[in-house]
């Protein structure tokens, strides 16, 4: 058994594959490299096996999106680290040293992430990820390097390692033992927000995140969905919202929650007036299904806060993100500090 597997779940993703798995072969000697395949309709399975005969496949039935599809893949894997990828990464020499190594240094931290720039554009951060994750209040994420839709160029102002509330699952190693144990990625989110969620409830339970920026990789994002689709807001929004009645705190359920549907509303109503129907009903379609799935969660909800041992949680921050940003002018993750 491999101390690290590296996971790439693969969906229709031949040409994502082509581009990108040598990196990751060649740039991660000693690890198990693990191709986990939802169903896949292209021809990306043979061309795994026949192009690298190194790299070990895991089938599923069938298409179990980004959070179930991680769930089945990680029943098959044996190893102590795990390091969740997508397969439009380019990875670079040495970089899965550096997170492995934390991980040795120091049992609190239960999860890490790289400093994630741009394919396209490598002198930035790249949106999903930057150099580490937060949380606003009410639930707004955002990232060192990456504020809503500003991403700053990439002059080393992150290179230092941090604590952080999410990392991203574009590129997310975790101790395999502690994904189980907090029941791994919530399967109805099918995808987006989950890894949000995930560090969420390890974070609850004590355990420490952290962004190690010696190790870099170069993520292409909106590989499935594009940023410009309706599904992805639909999905951003509803599970955001199930985010945050799965983990709150009590004390603040009822007052985030009414702030969120104010703002939510405001969303729709701005996609509205540009035009927008398709994400103005995405926005209502997610406000809808979130009160329809809100009650089969109640347990959940219990249950992760029978489990926090964390209730204030630094890295989720107290202010609105929303009024910094547009108010304010803070356009820098540095400029909130201030």
């Amino acid at each position: 058994m491999s101390k690290v597997a590296v996971v790439i779940l693969n969906y229709n993703g031949e040409e994502m594959l082509g581009r990108f798995l040598p990196s990751v072969v060649g740039n991660s000697l000693g690890a198990d490299i693990i191709v986990a395949d939802n169903a896949s309709t292209d021809g990306s399975v043979a061309f795994v096996k026949e192009n690298f005969p190194s790299v070990k496949i895991v089938l599923l039935d069938r298409n179990y999106g980004f959070a179930g599809g991680y769930n089945r893949a990680l029943e098959k894997v044996a190893a102590d680290y795990v390091l969740l990828l997508n397969s439009d990464v380019e990875t670079t020499p040495g970089w899965l040293e550096p997170l492995v190594a934390l991980l040795d240094a120091d049992s609190s931290i239960v999860a890490c992430q790289p400093k994630i720039l741009d394919f396209k554009r490598k002198t930035h951060f790249e949106y999903a990820g930057a150099a580490g994750g937060f949380i606003d209040r009410y639930g707004y994420p955002y990232c060192r390097g990456r504020l809503f839709d500003t991403v700053e160029e990439d002059k080393g102002q992150y290179d230092v390692p941090c604590d952080i509330f999410w990392a991203t699952g574009a590129a997310f190693l975790v101790r395999a033992a502690a994904y189980r144990a907090a029941g791994g990625f919530d399967e109805c989110f099918f995808a987006h927000m989950e890894e949000i969620d995930l560090c969420w409830r390890l974070r609850s339970r004590g355990y420490r995140i952290v962004c190690e920026p010696r190790s870099v990789v170069y993520h292409v994002g909106g590989a499935t969905l594009s940023a410009g689709n309706p599904q992805k807001t639909y999905l951003n929004f509803r599970n955001n919202l199930l985010m945050l009645y799965k983990n709150l705190p009590s004390c603040e359920l009822g007052t985030v929650m009414r702030v969120r549907c104010l703002l939510d509303y405001v969303a729709a109503l701005k996609f509205a007036v540009t035009g927008d129907w398709l994400h103005c009903k995405a926005v209502l379609k997610a406000r809808r299904d979130y009160g329809r799935m809100k009650k089969e969660y109640s347990e959940v909800r219990s249950a992760n806060l029978a489990a926090t041992v964390a209730g204030d949680i630094k890295e989720r921050c107290g202010f609105m993100l929303l009024w910094r940003y547009y108010a304010c002018g803070s356009k820098r993750y540095s400029q909130l500090k201030k």
